[in-house]
This record gives C-alpha cells, sequence and structure tokens, in this order.
C-alpha cells in the first residue's frame, strides 16, 4: 500500500466518506430544509448513484492510495435499500480497518444488527435536542426523540460503538447543551458539539449564530468538571474532553473557531459519485464517469491521485480571516454527508 499520496500542504489520504444517498425522511433546517427540499424536489434517480460493486471497487483503488477508514454518509443512508450488503462487501476490501456509518438514527432500531453483523464498527447519530417540540421543528418531520433514543439503544444492543453529533445554534438549541451533556454522560455515550457551520448554500448561516466550542466546555465544565485530553490520531475532527475521574468523554468540533483544516486527511464521494476534496467545495470530479468509461484500476488511482495531490484546501481556516468573502456556492450537505 502508498503511503506517498499527499496533497499540496503534505497532508495524506487516509479517509474516504461516502454519500450513498441523497435522499433523507428528515428535512433539518441547517441541511435539507423543506422550503427547497419539497414533494417535487428531483432526488437522484438509481442510475445516477454508484452501485454497490462500484463503490466497492471506487474503496479498494483509494486504499491502494493510502485510505484506512471508511465512513458511509447521505442524504440519510439507511433510506439507500439493502445497505447492509454494501457493508459486507466493504468489510472485505483489503486495507479497510475501519467502517463507521452517520444517520439521523430513525431507521436504526430496523437495520442495527443487521449491519453490525455486515461488519459495521460504529455509528454516528445526529441529535440536536432532547426536548420533543424543539427536535420535531428542527428535523421538519415532527419525528419524536424516542424514536432516536430507541434507535440509539437498537444500536447499543447490537453492539455498535456510538457517538452523537449535536450541531449548536444559537437561539435555536443553545438551552439544549447541559440537558444533553448530563443525558449522554449518564448513558455513558460520547456526546459531540458541532459549531454550526455555512455548509452548502440553503442553510442560512450566520457568525453570530454559533456557540464557540470555548464556552459550550466552559458551560459543561461548572456543572460536570473536564479535562482535555489528547486526540486519538492524526487528523481527529473533534478536541476530546473528558469528564474528571472517568473515561466518560466529550468532543468539540470547532470547524469556525478553530479550523482544523492543517491536518485533514478526509476524500469525499457526493451521492451522484463526485470526488470533493473539502467538505466546502464549490467543484467536485466527475469520479462517475471515470469508473463508467472502462478506464483500469490504474486509470481511475491516476485520476484520484491527480486530484489529491493538486488539493490545497483550507476553507475554515480562510474563513477564520474573511467571513465577508467567503460566500461562493458550496456543494450542498445532503449530496456531501458531512
Amino acid at each position: 500500500m502508498s503511503d506517498q499520496t499527499m496533497d499540496t500542504l503534505g497532508r495524506p489520504l487516509r479517509d474516504l466518506r461516502i454519500s450513498v444517498t441523497d435522499r433523507c425522511n428528515f428535512r433539518c433546517q441547517y441541511c435539507m430544509p423543506a422550503e427547497i427540499f419539497g414533494p417535487d424536489f428531483n432526488f437522484l434517480p438509481k442510475e445516477k448513484l454508484l452501485s454497490f460493486e462500484e463503490l466497492t471497487r471506487v474503496t479498494r483503488i483509494f486504499t491502494s492510495l493510502g485510505v484506512q477508514k471508511i465512513r458511509i454518509t447521505g442524504g440519510e443512508p439507511l433510506m439507500r435499500v439493502d445497505l447492509p450488503v454494501l457493508i459486507e462487501m466493504l468489510t472485505q476490501v483489503e486495507g479497510v480497518q475501519d467502517i463507521a456509518m452517520t444517520t439521523n438514527g430513525s431507521l436504526l432500531r430496523k437495520h442495527a444488527l443487521a449491519l453490525k453483523k455486515a461488519g459495521l464498527k460504529r455509528v454516528t447519530v445526529s441529535l440536536d435536542s432532547l426536548e420533543d417540540e424543539r427536535f420535531g421543528k428542527m428535523n421538519g418531520r415532527g419525528v419524536k426523540v424516542e424514536t432516536v433514543l430507541d434507535g440509539i439503544e437498537a444500536a447499543a444492543e447490537a453492539g455498535l460503538g456510538i457517538k452523537i453529533n449535536m450541531v449548536v445554534q444559537k437561539g435555536v438549541n443553545d438551552q439544549d447543551i447541559l440537558p444533553m451533556a448530563r443525558y449522554f454522560y449518564e448513558k455513558g455515550h460520547t456526546l459531540r458539539f458541532i459549531e454550526f457551520m455555512d455548509v452548502g448554500n440553503s442553510n442560512g448561516w450566520k457568525l453570530d449564530q454559533v456557540v464557540p466550542s470555548a464556552d459550550i466546555v466552559r458551560m459543561i465544565h461548572k456543572e460536570l468538571p473536564l479535562e482535555a485530553t489528547n486526540p486519538n490520531y492524526y487528523g481527529e475532527t473533534a478536541a476530546r474532553y473528558r469528564y474528571v475521574g472517568t473515561d466518560k468523554e466529550i468532543g468539540l468540533i470547532s470547524s469556525v473557531t478553530q479550523a482544523f483544516c492543517s491536518t485533514c486527511t478526509r476524500a469525499r464521494i457526493s451521492a451522484e459519485g463526485r470526488i470533493y476534496t473539502c467538505l466546502f467545495a464549490s467543484e467536485g470530479h466527475d469520479l462517475r464517469q471515470v469508473v463508467r468509461s472502462g478506464a483500469s484500476d490504474e486509470e481511475v488511482a491516476r485520476f484520484i491521485s491527480e486530484i489529491w495531490s493538486v488539493r490545497g484546501d483550507r476553507y475554515s481556516e480562510e474563513r477564520l480571516k474573511n467571513t465577508k468573502g467567503l460566500n461562493r456556492k458550496k456543494v450542498e450537505m445532503s449530496h456531501i454527508g458531512g
């Protein structure tokens, strides 16, 4: 396996995030607002999605270039029919050390056991509030908190590792920070607070809606004392804090106030089979066309290598310096899965 796939800033290619669908059963305001993604919205037809065989082949090529970790995303990945079949195929790929999935949790009760049997190691569940009315409003579908908590329980019963992601927006759900911290402290699942980001073009992002991670740490520390702990690996996105005297943790993903571009090792394949080298990228590279053109594995590998080797993305660091100048068009979260 090659370790030489570096970008212009010396960042290796280590992680691949695969969006398996652009569809979702939620309409969260910061990702797929209902007024844009309404009943008449044209989602991708099946033939525009990479097949399981194509995704497996592409994963094998990415691992030959240094990728070790795979994360399945969406839309809501569990809306892709027979997803456990893909998971099982990917676990057979030499070089894949870890497969995880990000989900809204609403379909986990139904699928958790099959996912675990297929070889999935971990799930990250998005949950932004424990208060039913607020959560129902935020998910745009009136889905109850209990549905997601039950999905988390099912994942735990199946033996999957679990993390919870909470996107914090000032004036929307910042009052839920402490209740969420208390609840998942008791449950023993790692909760990660994510600063509200300007992903895509439809979430109406403004800097004054960001609750800085440092404020979140201070707030929790007053009630449940925290101590900083070391990253698990190079390129880890979350700053980790341990509850003093325990092995329980929280994480902070501070992509607005403390950008971590300098250690970013992630490539993304969107639902329509385009490669993106940054979550905030404007343009992707058409991998689907290359894969379906009859190109050999070596040619596909060269295509990917050439994209990565000229990568210089550092959007979040640039945002810190110049918030006003960054209102460029960006790929939508529902196609790239975060």
